[in-house]
C-alpha cells in the first residue's frame, strides 16, 4: 500500500511527509537523509552565514543524495535583515525547484520563484493568512498548529481545529504542522482534511539531526508539557524547550520588563553554541508538544517508515474494523 496524496503526487515525493526548515538543523545530513527516506526535506537558507554558503550547502546535499530536496527562507522583519533577496538568486541559480516560505509578506520572494518555475509551500499560523497566501499563488499550505515548536502565532488554535479549517476553505494542498511524530499523527491528518504532515522536532530527534546527542536524549526523556511559550508579551510568541534559560525569560516578561532585557538571553548564536556544545542550559531551543510522543532516537530511514507502515497498519485495521471489517 502506498499513501499516495495531492501533495505527494505535485511535489513527486514518495511519502506525504516533510521536514521543514529549521535553524541550525537543516543541513545537508538530515536533509538528505530525509530525501533518501523518500519524504520531502529543507535546507535552512539563514543556517548558512552568506548566499554564497548556501550555494556550497545545496551542493554538498546534492552530493549525498539524487532525490528531490528543498530550500526554506524565513523572512522576518529586522531591524537589520539578511540580504533575502541574494539568498533568492542563490536558491533559484542552483536550480532548486521547490522553496518553503514563512514569515513575513512574502510575495516579492514568491512571484520571483514562481516567475522562475519553482514551486512554493508557504508555512502560516492562520486560516486567513493561508488564504492570502493561496491568492498570492503558492502551490501548498503548510498549516502551523498551536502544539508547534517555533512559533505558534498569537491565535492559540490547535491543529484539530486549524486544519479542518484551512482545509475548509483552501483548495491547494494542505500539510498539518505541529504536534506530529508518528502514523498516528499521519492518519489524523489525512482523517481532517491535510494532505501530508510536517515535523521539525521528532525529525531533531534522529541520529542524522545536527545537534548533539544530549538534546536527543532530553526529547525522549521530556512530557508534552516540557515546553515553555516566551515572548508572550511581545506579541511573538515562541514554543521552546523549558530549562533554566526560558523560565528566567519567563521570569523577567512577567516583571514587564522590556525585550531588550532577555535579548541576550535569547541570542540564536547562543542557542546554536548549546546545541554543539551539548549544554542544556546554555540558550533557549525549540521543541513542541510532540516530545511527550519521541521514545527512541532512530535513522531517518526507519523513523519515516515507521511511520508510514504505522499508518498503513491502522487504516487497514482499526479503522477497517469500524465499518466492521467492510
Amino acid at each position: 500500500m502506498m499513501l499516495k496524496t495531492r501533495f505527494t503526487e505535485l511535489f513527486g515525493v514518495q511519502h506525504p511527509i516533510v521536514q521543514g526548515g529549521m535553524q541550525w538543523v537543516g543541513t545537508a545530513e538530515l536533509v538528505s537523509a530525509v530525501a533518501n527516506a523518500g519524504a520531502l526535506g529543507f535546507l535552512t537558507a539563514l543556517t548558512q552565514p552568506t548566499p554564497e554558503a548556501l550555494v556550497k550547502e545545496i551542493a554538498r546535499c546534492r552530493g549525498m543524495t539524487d532525490k528531490p530536496f528543498g530550500v526554506n527562507l524565513t523572512i522576518l522583519p529586522s531591524i537589520k535583515p539578511p540580504p533575502y533577496a541574494e539568498y533568492r538568486r542563490a536558491i533559484i541559480e542552483s536550480g532548486i525547484r521547490v522553496v518553503e516560505t514563512a514569515g513575513y509578506k512574502p510575495k516579492e520572494h514568491v512571484d520571483e520563484f514562481k516567475a522562475h518555475g519553482v514551486k512554493v509551500i508557504h508555512k502560516c499560523t492562520a486560516v486567513r493568512h493561508a488564504l492570502s497566501a493561496q491568492r498570492m499563488g503558492v502551490d501548498a499550505i503548510s498549516i502551523d498548529g498551536f502544539e508547534c515548536a517555533g512559533h505558534p502565532g498569537e491565535d492559540d488554535i490547535p491543529g484539530l481545529i486549524l486544519i479542518p479549517a484551512a482545509a475548509d476553505q483552501l483548495s491547494i494542498p494542505i500539510l498539518a504542522s505541529g504536534g506530529f511524530g508518528d502514523g498516528r499523527g499521519l492518519v489524523a491528518a489525512l482523517a481532517l482534511g491535510a494532505d501530508g504532515i510536517n515535523m521539525g522536532t521528532r525529525f531533531c530527534a534522529t541520529q542524522e539531526a545536527p545537534i548533539h546527542d544530549h538534546f536527543k536524549q532530553a526529547m525522549v526523556a521530556n512530557d508534552e508539557r516540557a515546553t515553555d511559550l516566551i515572548f508572550r508579551r511581545y506579541k511573538n510568541t515562541a514554543r521552546v524547550a523549558r530549562n533554566a534559560i526560558s523560565q528566567q525569560v519567563l521570569a523577567i516578561e512577567q516583571a514587564g520588563r522590556p525585550f531588550e532585557e532577555v535579548a541576550d538571553l535569547v541570542r540564536g548564536a547562543r542557542g546554536l553554541e548549546g546545541l554543539r556544545s551539548g549544554e542544556l542550559d546554555h540558550g533557549i531551543w525549540s521543541a513542541g508538544m510532540v516530545q511527550g510522543l519521541i521514545h527512541d532516537v532512530p535513522t531517518v530511514k526507519a523513523l519515516v517508515e515507521r511511520i508510514v507502515a504505522d499508518a498503513e497498519a491502522l487504516i487497514r485495521g482499526r479503522l477497517q474494523q469500524a465499518l466492521g471489517g467492510q
